[in-house]
């Protein structure tokens, strides 16, 4: 560091006239290693200025290079970061902060050091150092008078080169000086002289000293016998303290003996009060009231009153097991025979308590059973608030049970769970069949007005019998019930609604009757399921006490496995339905909920299985109404029983709906055209839109609307892509008029539905519907001039092949002759017959029900007139001067379009 030092000074600072007083070797902290040097300097000239300088080595490596200069004036603060603990790390406070790591812990505080004695020498405002040493701010001699050579050593921290710094006089030294001098007349003038005269007078002073020293013996004598006096006197002190320390040692062997008896006096009090507190703990914490004893052993558990002091005495008992004993307590004879009390007391309660309450279960239930009857005929589920109310009263017991009893808590919740698996069981089997009859009920009925034959309702619940199967799936006479599929419902309505005799009743109205009645009847099934659930689930939660701890062991864990006839209900594993321990006591109450309710996911997908059967387009409404329960259940509960059941449901559901569209476009790819008849409105068009118009009143303000948008998109480019596919087939009628017709009934159906999702689909057959009668106007009106159209058509050949428009007149097959002799086979009369033959053509051509006659035969006659005027601007281009024109003109074929219309 020194030759780095001297290298610095002589390259960098000498040339500035400064001067190097302190280094040290730094780089950033928290930054890639560049090492630097920041330099403490001061100038040579005066005022001094003190600067602190950042020096590092060039790209090249080969010299030094100043790179920032700083004021020490600007300096405001300096933190060493530990004053207690070596750390190479400090900061210097400028008009920002620079952070700064040394190479060691010695070179910051030596660099340190010198920046606070240049600030105690040369500034007026002190810089602030802080977490900094104490020993390295120890103050410089008291007066900054002090010798210049000593503290320039000080400052340079020991360089020779800096001793010979310049000391400023001070104040009474220059007004000393100018005295001697103004004695002496040569001072100025011959300094040698001066300085011999100031040794000779320092000579002289030095023999006054000693002549003075000398003087003061005799007072050095009498000060030395005062001294002597003092001592004797301090010996005869000391002799007297001795004699009374060896009087007060007898009084403190005595004082000692009365410390030592009071202590012992204390520590007997200190143990009695001991024994007395652990006396009072034991009494106020083992002792058992009487009453609570015979409540315990002999209390009412069917009266309130007995329940409450039931309560009070297991809480009671509880708290004394479990108070906490201090050391030593349980080897005391009477803690052992309470704790045994305690314990005979807890294992008769709780074998009174679960004996009563498996009779409470069983009882309950039966009064339950009695009145399951009156619901069978009724689609309502009976309500179990007063058993629910009933065994509320025992959940504070139960808790208790829960707390000291594990296993017979286990064994009660696994006996609830069995009894009330078979008692809703038996419920929710009868509340499907009921709504399996009513909703199989709904078509029967309308089949059995159509056919004027009266059904009995035990052959109706037969047949709904033969329906339900464990798979789900429909047997037995369902012939009927399949014809309301899309197909059966379109070629119903096509050919027999205007034979029905049912009043103002047509087959489409009592379709949305039957469909009305079953999305009551499923709603209405839904709607019992939802507070049965919710209500079962919140009573086992309050009377198994299984909200208040994160973990334990579930009551159902036992080594049993049971099926229904649908399989495995549950989305839970098998496995962990044996386990003896699960994470939650959410798992639990859904482990319980899976056991009790285990019919009901298979009971609903059966229904639901009917309902499809019933009729495809019952899936619609199964979608919405799920999804709207499935929505309201999580909102209640994410992780309910009911939101997990309904969502396993909800997936069937949905399948049938995606079953139900395929079903719908694999009609249309089946669709067979008769060869014999026209075409019209094919029925997948009709199809769809009677499914638009019955899904937008479904889905209407629905949750699952994201669903019929994608079925939406799936139809509509099925029905695009099967007209297309029937058009090309078709024979009797024109490919034009199939794709115009079907795509304007399109176009119609979305423009009146505004289906948002479908814009593009119905400004497409806008586009199919207009390009297609455009190029059925103009196929069809180069019938009635066959010969001028095609006479034309060679002009405009010769023109496009080069020949000028007026030399066409000289082509020997259009030359004028030529041109007269087609027109002439088109007069008047023969133009008005042939429109008259091409209405007749169109009008077998296109369908009644889609009434584009009137359309087309405007289209057609706004086509003739652009022909007609076309022509004329050949005939005026081509024949210039000749005086040809046709035999009819603007007006008169407006008439013939007129007079043609108005005849039909």
């Amino acid at each position: 560091m020194t030759a780095i030092k001297h290298a610095l000074q002589r390259d960098i600072f000498t040339p500035n006239d400064e001067r190097l007083l302190g280094i040290v070797n730094v780089c950033k902290a928290g930054k890639k290693k560049k090492n630097c040097f920041l330099c403490a300097t001061v100038t040579t000239e005066r005022p001094v200025q003190v600067k602190v300088v950042k020096v590092k080595k060039s790209d090249k490596g080969d010299f030094y290079k100043r790179q920032q200069t700083w004021e020490l004036r600007d300096l405001t603060e300096v933190d060493a970061k530990d004053a207690s603990k070596e750390n190479p790390e400090f900061d210097l406070h400028f008009e920002k902060v620079y952070r700064w790591l040394a190479s060691s812990t010695a070179e910051k505080n030596s660099f340190i050091s010198c920046i606070w004695k240049l600030n105690q020498r040369y500034l007026r405002k002190k810089v602030e150092f802080v977490n900094v040493s104490s020993q390295l701010l120890e103050e410089l001699p008291k007066a900054e008078e002090s010798v210049p050579s000593g503290e320039s050593q000080s400052v340079a921290g020991g360089d020779e080169d800096a001793l010979d710094d310049y000391q400023e006089l001070s104040t009474r030294e220059e007004q000393d000086i100018e005295s001697m001098m103004e004695m002496c007349e040569y001072a100025i003038s011959n300094a040698e002289a001066f300085a011999e005269q100031l040794s000779k007078e320092l000579q002289v002073l030095d023999g006054a000293n000693i002549q003075s020293i000398m003087a003061s013996e005799k007072q050095v004598n009498i000060l030395m016998q005062l001294l002597d006096e003092a001592l004797s006197e301090v010996d005869t002190i000391e002799g007297k303290l001795s004699s009374y320390e060896e009087m007060l040692q007898s009084v403190k062997e005595q004082m000692d003996q009365i410390s030592q008896s009071n202590r012992l006096i204390q520590i007997s009090s200190t143990n009695n009060g001991k024994l007395l507190d652990e006396i009072q703990f034991l009494v106020n914490y083992m002792d058992l009231s009487k009453g609570h004893i015979r409540a315990l052993q002999d209390g009412d558990l069917t009266s309130p009153k007995g329940i409450e002091a039931c309560i009070n005495a297991s809480e009671a008992l509880l708290q004394c097991m479990n108070v906490a004993l201090r050391p030593g307590h349980e080897k005391l004879m009477a803690v052992t025979q309470q704790q045994l009390l305690f314990a005979e007391l807890r294992d008769t309660f709780a074998r009174r308590l679960t004996n009563h309450l498996n009779n409470v279960f069983v009882h309950q239930g039966h009064d339950q059973s009695s009145t399951l009857s009156q619901h069978t005929a009724e689609l309502t589920l009976p309500k179990h608030s007063p058993l629910h109310r009933d065994l509320l009263r025992y959940a504070k017991l139960m808790e208790w049970l829960k707390n000291t009893h594990r296993e017979k808590y286990e064994g009660l919740s696994r006996t609830y769970v069995d009894y009330m698996s078979r008692l809703y069981e038996r419920e929710i089997k009868d509340f499907f069949e009921v709504a399996k009859i009513k909703m199989a009920g709904t078509t029967k009925e309308a089949k059995g007005k159509f056919a004027t034959l009266p059904r009995k309702e035990s052959a109706l619940k037969q047949e709904t019998e033969s329906l339900h199967g464990s798979s789900g799936k429909l047997t037995g006479s369902t012939s009927s019930l399949n014809k309301l599929t899309v197909q059966g419902s379109n070629s119903r309505r096509s050919q027999s609604s205007s034979l029905l005799d049912m009043g103002n009743m047509s087959a489409s109205d009592l379709d949305v009757a039957d469909r009305t009645k079953f999305d009551k009847i499923f709603e209405q099934v839904l709607s019992e399921l939802e507070p049965l659930c919710l209500a079962e689930q919140d009573f086992i939660s309050k009377f198994f006490k299984l909200q208040q701890h994160p973990t334990v062991a579930p009551p159902l864990a036992q080594p049993e496995t049971e099926e229904s006839d649908g399989g495995t209900l549950s989305r839970v594993p098998p496995q962990a339905e044996h386990r003896h321990s699960l994470s939650s006591e959410k798992d639990m109450v859904r482990l319980m909920m899976n056991k009790i309710f285990q019919s009901i996911e298979t009971e609903l997908n059966s229904l639901i299985a009917l309902g499809d059967k019933i009729d495809s387009f019952n899936s619609l409404y199964m979608l919405v109404k799920m999804s709207h329960h499935v929505w309201t259940a999580e909102n209640v509960d994410p992780a309910s029983y009911l939101s997990t059941t309904l969502g396993n449901v909800l997936v069937t559901v949905k399948r049938n709906f995606d079953k139900c569209i395929s079903g719908q476009i694999r009609q249309m790819e089946e669709v067979k055209i008769s060869k014999k008849s026209k075409v019209g409105i094919l029925p997948f068009v009709t199809g769809f839109e009677e499914f638009a118009e019955l899904a937008e009143t479904i889905f209407r303000n629905a949750e699952r609307r994201g669903d019929l948008d994608k079925a939406y998109v799936k139809l509509i480019r099925a029905v695009f892509m099967n007209v297309e596919k029937v058009a090309n087939e078709s024979q009797k009628t024109p490919r034009d008029v199939v794709m115009m017709e079907n795509f304007h009934h399109i176009f119609s159906t979305l423009s009146r539905l505004k289906i948002s999702c479908l814009d593009a689909e119905r400004r497409e057959a806008k586009h199919k519907y207009t390009d297609h009668l455009q190029s059925y106007v103009i196929n069809s009106l180069g019938q009635p001039l066959e010969k001028l159209n095609h006479f034309f058509e060679g002009v405009e050949a010769r023109v496009a092949q080069g020949v000028r428009e007026e030399e066409v007149s000289y082509q020997l097959a259009f030359n004028k002759q030529e041109l007269r002799k087609v027109i002439k086979e088109y007069p008047g009369k023969e133009v008005k017959k042939g429109l008259d033959n091409l209405y007749k053509k169109v009008d077998k051509h296109l369908c009644e029900e889609e009434s584009l006659l009137q359309v087309v035969w405007h289209s057609m006659q706004d086509e003739f007139i652009r022909q007609y005027k076309h022509f004329e601007d050949l005939i005026g281009r081509c024949y210039p001067g000749s005086g040809i024109t046709m035999e009819f003109t603007i007006q008169d074929m407006l008439e013939y379009f007129s007079s043609i219309a108005q005849s039909h």
